[in-house]
């Protein structure tokens, strides 16, 4: 590190310490220490410490602008060979990323403020956040491969303590477990070849493993199905990350957490999932069967999203299939080697997408309520909310002039040349994402008032403030876009190729529009459409097929080794134990206590054992 940058780049790695230095504050009253006053000063330590970050990285943001990309690293540990560093690579791609995470954390907090008005541990759920917080902002910053899969560790474990955050209720606890063991399979894949690539190549430093990459590939240094197993372990961990196919229903059962919660995690948590496989793709494209791999998960997780998301009643589960399709579609992206349109893709998502979860997070706040057919009337009673909910949607499908519509331009446009059916495929995902928002709409905003929403009114400022404010942002994303674009502009593709993106929007808010949207007969009686709905609704029965063909045989298999735990080894170790135990009653008599009956013993003994030894010596 050199001592000539300016203090806020030397300072850098203050950011991901301000997140959990929050969780920290925020133990005396999340712990009972501090009784005399409510949580709530707990909550204000976080929105300083987190203020501090949003602060700190514009700073950086603005010496990166006029320097240029800069790494910083710190010496962590050295033994032997052994020399471990924290490194920090200073990027204007990598430093957008760090301000959405602290912008995303800073909103949710202060929407939580509003959300959880009343909830009792509000200050473990901040103390949660700023962990949360803490673990995305190192991941985002983090130059070396161990310091990545370490961080991601953490958002594993701070994911499990979020969604079980109402620990108390049954739902709540088995979704959390669920959760936490689906990522870890991913997780324990990546951590293959994390071990793996440091013996392979020597250091975990990015930089250093893309030159190890360049010159495996030249010298061909590992074979063909060493490559494979490397490139799958690689992309096992972000598909956990970013609930992507097979490994896409934890995210589903997450939603029992608290709404503010959902924000995070469906808007930056899953980012930096990508932006870790996007830092390991030139290590991954050593096998071009792990890239195909990577696309065709992408492929099923946008289509199979978009479809299981247009049958959801449930409000959050509407919306969490589609952050699988929208990451499906960054997956992609990430495939086709192209990089920064995956980063802008990334960027109006992120913005779009926490819009989205606030206005569902007010809806559920003020009726209680999150099943479409019970919803209804709310557009006239929150209108606010409505707006928010618009401009969140609108933002996160190609309609112009939001954000969607620009990443989605620049995909078809690079696509439709050398990919056709990849560039369908973006059009057919961005149909029904816009089909979907629709039909929602409707359900919410439009038509008659429910018994649940007839005296609906809007939220209190503290959620208020924070969605509006974002709704902004999200309006001014293409502003944005520009001046940290990755790729030659933004508004670079043809104008066949906006009138195709428009249309195929156009073409999911008239599918939304008509389709029928009678709550009563939400559930088609004709049998073929009936059967169409629950297999949508009902993810294609991919967790009956999980449950049949994995967790039944595991289950199976655990009864059995019980059994022959319980039955064969402890069996055999109490028989053993008792013979012992009989054998020692029966030696017990033999006991006399005179002295020269133990000689005699020994003299016999010693008289037999020679005896035997003469024996078979004159035998051999």
């Amino acid at each position: 590190m050199s001592d000539a940058l300016p203090l806020p780049l030397q300072l850098i790695w203050l950011v991901p310490l301000y997140g959990f230095s929050g969780m920290l504050l925020s133990l005396p009253w999340a712990t009972g220490w501090i009784k005399l006053n409510g949580p709530r000063p707990a909550a204000y330590l976080n929105l300083l410490v987190t203020l501090l970050a949003v602060l700190h990285g514009s700073l950086v943001i603005r010496e990166i602008y006029a320097l240029g990309p800069q790494h910083l690293d710190f010496p962590w540990f050295q033994a032997a060979d052994l020399n471990l560093r924290i490194g920090f690579d200073l990027s204007l791609t990598n430093l957008a990323a760090l301000e959405l995470v602290t912008t995303m954390s800073l909103v949710c907090q202060v929407f939580a403020l509003g959300y959880l008005d009343k909830e009792w541990s509000l200050a473990r759920f901040y103390a949660l956040v700023g962990f949360f917080e803490g673990a995305m902002a190192g991941v985002v910053l983090s130059s070396n491969l161990f310091m990545s899969y370490f961080l991601l560790e953490m958002l594993t474990l701070s994911t499990y303590l979020l969604v079980g955050f109402w620990y108390a209720q049954p739902l709540v606890v088995t979704a959390a477990r669920d959760a936490f063991l689906t990522k870890r399979v991913g997780d324990v894949l990546l951590l293959m070849g994390v071990v793996t690539l440091s013996a392979w190549a020597g250091s975990m430093e990015f930089t250093d493993l893309y030159a190890w990459a360049g010159t495996a590939r030249e010298n061909q240094l590992i074979s063909p199905l060493a490559g494979t197993l490397l490139g799958l372990g690689l992309i096992a961990g972000p598909m956990g990350k970013c609930a992507q196919f097979p490994m896409h229903l934890w995210l589903d059962e997450a939603m029992e957490g608290p709404n503010p919660a959902s924000i995070l995690r469906n808007s930056v948590v899953v980012t930096c999932g990508a932006i870790v496989l996007m830092k390991l793709m030139p290590v991954v494209a050593l096998s071009p069967l792990a890239t195909t791999v990577l696309l065709a998960v992408g492929t099923i997780s946008a289509l199979g999203g978009g479809l299981v998301a247009i049958a959801q009643v449930d409000l959050k589960r509407a919306f969490s299939y589609s952050t699988t399709s929208y990451l499906g579609l960054v997956f992609i992206a990430i495939a086709l080697q192209k990089p920064g349109i995956a980063l802008l893709l990334l960027f109006a998502h992120g913005l779009a997408r926490a819009l989205q979860f606030m206005s569902v997070g007010s809806i559920i706040a003020t009726t209680n309520c999150q099943d479409l057919t019970e919803l209804g009337g709310l557009g006239t009673r929150m209108p606010a909310t409505a707006v928010a909910f618009l401009v969140g949607s609108a933002g996160l499908v190609g309609l112009l002039p939001l954000g969607g519509f620009w990443c989605y331009g620049l995909l078809v446009e690079n696509l439709r040349e050398v990919a056709p059916a990849i560039a369908l495929i973006f059009l057919v995902t961005n149909s029904l994402a816009a089909a979907n928002v629709t039909r929602v709409y409707r359900s919410v905003f439009l038509g008659p008032a429910t018994p649940k929403t007839k005296r609906a009114p809007e939220v209190n400022w503290l959620m208020a403030l924070p969605m509006v404010s974002l709704a902004v942002i999200v309006l001014l994303v293409p502003a944005i876009m520009q001046r940290i674009d990755p790729v030659p502009g933004i508004a670079s593709f043809s104008l066949p190729v906006g009138l195709a993106v428009v249309a195929s929007g156009l073409v999911g808010v008239l599918a939304g529009s008509l389709a029928p949207s009678d709550a009563f007969w939400s559930r088609s009686r004709r049998p073929t459409l009936r059967l169409l709905q629950d297999l949508l609704a009902y993810d294609f029965y991919t967790p009956e097929i999980y449950r049949r063909t994995i967790v039944r045989p595991v289950a199976s298999l655990a009864r059995l080794t019980r059994w022959f735990d319980i039955t064969v080894v402890k069996g055999m170790v109490d028989g053993l134990g008792r013979l012992s135990l009989a054998t020692a009653e029966g030696l017990r008599l033999t006991v006399s206590g005179q002295l020269q009956t133990y000689v005699l013993t020994v003299v016999l003994a010693v008289v037999v054992l020679l005896g035997s030894l003469q024996v078979l010596r004159g035998v051999s």
